[in-house]
Order: C-alpha cells, then sequence, then structure tokens
C-alpha cells in the first residue's frame, strides 16, 4: 500500500542449445511460477516483472571495477537515446536502508561527471536553474518516495517548487559508489528546513543516476532516469502511495509560479511508456539484493 516502503534484447548472450534436461527443468520452473497464488491473481503484475527480469538477465555482464557493491550486477540499459526514460529503470533492494556516506571513500569523477553531480547536489539544495534542470532529457523520469514525474516539464515544477516549501536545504555530504558507463549512483546526506515553521529534517538516500548514451561520455552529461531510494526496499509504483506521488507530479506543475517553467513547456510532449508496475518493492519485484555496507 506504502509507495515509500515498499530495451534489452530478449535473447542471452550465449548462443548454446539447451540440452534436453535444462529445457525440461526451465519448463517445470516456469510452470511452477506461473502456477502461484501472486500470478494468478495478479497476471499483469506478474508479467510485467518476468519481462522486466529477461530483460535485465539478457544482457547483465559483472561490474568488476565499477565500485558497484559485492555481487551487484551490471545493468544493461538501452544503447540509444531514442527510447524514453521508463526503460532505464535501476531496480534494487538493499541489505541495509542506512545509507550514511562515508565521504573518503567517495569514487573519483571525471570533470564532466563532477560537475553533472554538482548540478543535482545543487538542485537538492533548492538551488534550482534552467540549466542544471537540462541535466535532465526531455522524456525523464523521477522517482523517488513522494514523486513519480515522467518528463522534465514535471520534473522542473518540482525543483523550482521546492524553495517555496524549504528555507534551507543542506548537503551534509555524499559518497559516490558506483560510475561506470551507464550508471552514476551515491549515498547522499540531506539536512532540509520547513519554511515557515524552522523545523529541520535529515535524510540519507541512495541516489542513482541512469546516463543517457547519447551525452554519457560528453561535455555536459545527461540523466535519463533519477532515482532515489530511502530506505531498503525499491517502489512497487502501485498503492495509494505511488497514486498520491504521480498525481502530486501531474498537478502541482499546474499551480507553480515559475517564469523558468516556460523554457520546459515543450517536453510534455516528450516520448513515455506505460508505469510498470511490480506488485512489492522486494526482490520479488524485479529489485535483486545489493550489500552497499562494505
Amino acid at each position: 500500500m506504502d509507495e515509500s516502503t515498499s530495451s534489452a534484447s530478449p535473447l542471452y548472450k550465449s548462443t548454446k542449445l539447451m540440452s534436453a534436461p535444462l529445457r525440461s527443468h526451465l519448463l517445470s520452473h516456469g510452470l511452477k511460477n506461473f502456477l502461484r497464488k501472486p500470478a494468478l491473481s495478479h497476471p499483469q503484475k506478474n508479467f510485467t516483472v518476468n519481462l522486466y527480469n529477461a530483460e535485465r538477465r539478457a544482457d547483465m555482464s559483472s561490474t568488476s571495477g565499477s565500485g558497484a557493491g559485492d555481487g551487484a550486477e551490471a545493468w544493461r540499459f538501452p544503447k540509444t537515446s531514442e527510447v524514453p526514460g521508463e526503460q532505464f529503470e535501476p531496480r534494487q533492494t538493499t541489505t541495509s536502508g542506512d545509507y550514511t556516506p562515508d565521504i573518503g571513500r567517495s569514487m573519483a569523477l571525471t570533470g564532466a561527471r563532477q560537475a553533472l553531480v554538482d548540478d543535482i547536489i545543487a538542485l537538492y539544495c533548492c538551488e534550482p536553474t534552467v540549466e542544471r534542470v537540462k541535466r535532465y532529457t526531455p522524456d525523464c523520469v523521477y522517482d523517488d518516495q513522494f514523486v513519480y514525474a515522467n518528463d522534465r516539464y514535471k520534473m522542473a515544477g518540482q525543483w523550482f517548487a521546492l524553495p517555496k516549501l524549504f528555507s534551507m536545504s543542506v548537503n551534509e555530504g555524499y559518497q559516490v559508489i558506483r560510475n561506470d558507463e551507464e550508471m552514476i549512483q551515491f549515498k547522499n546526506k540531506q539536512s532540509w528546513t520547513f519554511r515557515g515553521i524552522s523545523k529541520t529534517i535529515t535524510i540519507t538516500g541512495l541516489v542513482s543516476l541512469s546516463l543517457d548514451p547519447a551525452t554519457r561520455d560528453a561535455d555536459f552529461v545527461q540523466i535519463k532516469y533519477h532515482k532515489d531510494q530511502a530506505n531498503d526496499k525499491d517502489y512497487s509504483h502501485e498503492g495509494l502511495g505511488f497514486t498520491f506521488k504521480k498525481w502530486q507530479a501531474d498537478n502541482a506543475v499546474k499551480y507553480l509560479d515559475a517564469p523558468e517553467l516556460k523554457e520546459f513547456e515543450a517536453d510534455k510532449g516528450a516520448a513515455k511508456e506505460h508505469v510498470r508496475k511490480y506488485g512489492t518493492g522486494t526482490e520479488e519485484g524485479g529489485a535483486p539484493k545489493q550489500d552497499f555496507t562494505k
């Protein structure tokens, strides 16, 4: 119920023919999964999860040297920028919901990628500009505890709304734990002071930035999918929590008085795909477990 707690080729790279016993095992295993009660009760969700897992397994490879957690597998996202941001979603559960950064262990970034992270941190610090919001592609997706924005116009509305909600936001430090061809990932610690009541809260989160294939090696790197997780679960994309966070992103921008939004009005027509629903934010929802504590 609570969302806050909660295209690769379909062919395998290996072209070996399966042996008869292996085929038999796969068929029986698939039938067993198909007949599970959750699969029968929610066939569409089951299909989405199985499709997602098949797409990711098709192109996964080891992340040795990438800085990902032990046992992590590299996401193999589409190689082209022509497909919408939904296809660049990273999914993961973690062994711990504590994302306190160890700043001294942060991975080094190239100048262009450091500039990207600097701009994202500035956005978190309630310092939005048109140029910083352009760090996202028009068809981007932003996904966190409270927001699901599936184009850059809606995303701009969220960033330009933050200074109206918070009088101050301070970055207490971050630790880059992954930096490879497809993604920059970092643990982040942010303190937020609400406007009008002077109450400050501090939150840690795992920020995953899926990079645009066309710009990931350019001077101005852009983001296809931005996910911010605040606990050990991923998002199921369903239930009342998700309904609210999508409604909020769809509608808040309509009432925001920010002239900068005109720069992104054309992005309302950016390509989109259906929201992918997973039934759960656990491993069963296509979110493999990772260990980011080491």
